[in-house]
């Protein structure tokens, strides 16, 4: 018996499958497209076949993230907000996890949770890009270089320039005329990193933060923005091998709990 979570994002779905003890045993990440629907089930199908299993296989799928009513009109039999399902996966890879902070392509969560894993709190910032993968694509972009590459290229600056401002539009404005005045590209984005740590850092000090902290979403990967959230809340912070899929494991916990516990009707195949 096994179960599935979805994570549909902006830029990224991803789908976990756990085993019957809750142990993941076949994840994937895709690129969101404009036909998000289809993405979604294609990936769906696509786990399945790096998993070795049938649909028939999978006794409940809970679906997350903004794309999670589509996937429940096909293939999810729930949907569950990406506050609990990033709880619930951060508590299954660091079970001391108390504070969470999940920053991916379009927003940015901070969860402050008990010794259960339950969420005591949580705030986000969905009303614009700042300071999220959005904002770090558009600014690599404007420095031509690689999104992949940035938060290494950050750590070798000697003299982080400030950034005034976190809004996607006026700071790529304002990257491009600091490269025009023979701005350093390492320091830009160190920078850059730094300006993203202090946006980030007002959403962690309304929630209030306590250790162990973990970090979720695309952005964990950059580790110069990592760096620069420790050196701006003045905590350790800690990262799973792949933070893109904490909300999909957890969707798919709660997928095994809530079939535990009758669940839904399956959904129209």
């Amino acid at each position: 018996m096994y179960f599935a979570g979805v994570d549909i994002g902006s830029l990224t779905t991803k789908v976990c499958i756990v085993d019957v003890e809750g142990k993941p045993v076949a994840f994937l990440i895709r690129k969101t497209t404009v036909k998000i629907k289809e993405t979604s089930e294609d990936a769906f199908k696509e786990c399945l076949r790096k998993a070795g299993l049938r649909l028939s296989d999978i006794r409940y799928t809970v679906a997350t993230g903004y794309g999670r009513n589509l996937a429940l009109s096909t293939f999810a039999n729930e949907k569950i907000t990406e506050i609990t399902c990033h709880s619930r996966g951060a508590k299954l890879l660091f079970p001391k996890c108390h504070t969470v902070i999940d920053v991916g392509g379009q927003d940015s969560k901070v969860m402050r949770l008990n010794d259960a894993g339950r969420v005591l709190k949580f705030t986000m910032n969905d009303k614009c890009a700042a300071g999220t993968g959005r904002f770090l694509e558009v600014m690599a972009d404007a420095l031509d270089v690689k999104l992949e590459e940035m938060g290494e290229l950050s750590l070798k600056s000697k003299s982080r320039v400030q950034i005034t401002s976190t809004c996607t539009v006026f700071a790529e404005s304002e990257v491009i005329s600091l490269i025009a005045s023979g701005g350093n590209p390492v320091d830009i984005v160190a920078g850059l990193h730094e300006a993203i740590a202090k946006r980030i850092s007002g959403l962690v000090k309304q929630v209030g933060a306590e250790k162990d902290i973990v970090m979720t979403g695309g952005v964990a990967k950059n580790i110069g923005v990592v760096k620069a959230l420790e050196r701006e809340i003045k905590h350790n912070i800690c990262v799973p091998s792949e933070p893109q899929i904490v909300g999909a494991i957890g969707a798919a916990l709660m997928a095994k709990e809530k079939a535990s516990h009758g669940g839904r009707k399956p959904p129209k195949k």
